[in-house]
Parts: C-alpha cells; sequence; structure tokens
C-alpha cells in the first residue's frame, strides 16, 4: 500500500536523521503524544518535555531504530512508557522528606534532572536557566501567585488570603503563567533540538 510504503520510506529518513523528516515528526504527531502524555502526568509542560525527550532519543538511536509497528504507535508507547517511568520515580522520591524549594521543585525540572533521560541531561543548565528567565518576564501578580504555588507549595486558598485575592483569581494567573512558561519554553526545546541535530 501507498501509506506503508511513505512510513517506510520515513522511518528510513528517521534512522539516516534527515531534518526534514524529523520537523514532519513534530508536525503530525506532536499534539497527539502531548495530550497522550498529559493522561498520564496531568502537567501540560511536563507532558510537552517528554515528547520532547522522546523524538530527542529517537534520534539518539536512530542508527539501531526498529519499528515493527506503525510509527504513531511505536512513538505512543514510547511516550506511555517515559511517563510510567516518570511516576515511579516520582513515588520513590515521595518517600523522601526534604525542605528544599526552588526550581529544582518544579515537576519538569525534576525530570530533566534525572539520569535517565538524554535530552534533559544535555540541557538541564540551559534549560534551568531559561526557565528562571521565563519566570522573571511573568507579569507581577502573576509570578508571585506562580511562586507560592509551584515552589512554596500553598494551597489556592492560602495564596488568596496571602494575596487578598479570590481563589478564582488564582486560578486564573496559575493557569496563565503555565500557558506563557508553555509558549516560551517550548519553542525554545524545539529550536533548540532542531539546531543540535544540525551540528
Amino acid at each position: 500500500m501507498v501509506v506503508e510504503r511513505t512510513e517506510e520510506l520515513i522511518i528510513q529518513q528517521l534512522m539516516e536523521g534527515n531534518e526534514k523528516a524529523y520537523r514532519m515528526l513534530y508536525e503530525k504527531h506532536y499534539a497527539v503524544l502531548c495530550h497522550i502524555a498529559n493522561q498520564y502526568v496531568k502537567d501540560d509542560f511536563l507532558a510537552e518535555t517528554i515528547v520532547n525527550d522522546v523524538i530527542f532519543h529517537l534520534w539518539e538511536i536512530r542508527s539501531n531504530l526498529q519499528i515493527t509497528t506503525s510509527l504513531r504507535s511505536y512513538l505512543v508507547k514510547s511516550i506511555r512508557n517515559r511517563c510510567l517511568d516518570y511516576l515511579k520515580s516520582q513515588l520513590s522520591q515521595k518517600e523522601k522528606v526534604t525542605g528544599e524549594v526552588g526550581i529544582s521543585q518544579l515537576p519538569f525540572v525534576q525530570y530533566i534532572s534525572h539520569d535517565d533521560y538524554p535530552l534533559g541531561k544535555l540541557l538541564e543548565k540551559e534549560l534551568e536557566e531559561q526557565i528562571m528567565n521565563a519566570i522573571n518576564r511573568l507579569p507581577n501578580e502573576c509570578r508571585k501567585v506562580f511562586w507560592l504555588s509551584r515552589f512554596e507549595g500553598k494551597k489556592n486558598e492560602e495564596i488568596a488570603s496571602e494575596l487578598g485575592i479570590s481563589i478564582n483569581t488564582v486560578k486564573y494567573h496559575i493557569k496563565h503563567a503555565l500557558a506563557l512558561l508553555r509558549s516560551n519554553l517550548q519553542k525554545y526545546l524545539v529550536i533548540l533540538f532542531f539546531t543540535f541535530i544540525q551540528n
């Protein structure tokens, strides 16, 4: 069939490190894969980070790539396994009680800091700087709410009381902050990935 021959060609191009094939992969599969990952980890940016990492790993092992199913099925299985590995590691971490707060407490930062995730380890220091820059560019009250929520671990009710705003306003600021961070950092990750494979 024509569809099967086309997919075989695309997989061959992925194995050869063809940049156009990887761009096609992003365009055709990225949104669906992010949605699937988010069903597991319940964090939009973490889901996108996992998908980026899986695609990077695909490039990293390209010369030994073996896909016996459809490309979509292969990617979905890889995403599911990576998400489950992350969730298992989180369960182990929760058993350790620490008083540390800061950028390292963000779910996607904890993910990229793990030794098993190649893109994360490659980008860890540079991405941490980009995350802090993105957070610092948030509107003032939005940044305060996000910091209290994600870094100090306070509940929405506590934040609302401390800042003298409604719980709905707190929810809005958190949602807005995550949307801005996703927009800024997602573009950065994709651009950096394609810059990397060109070198």
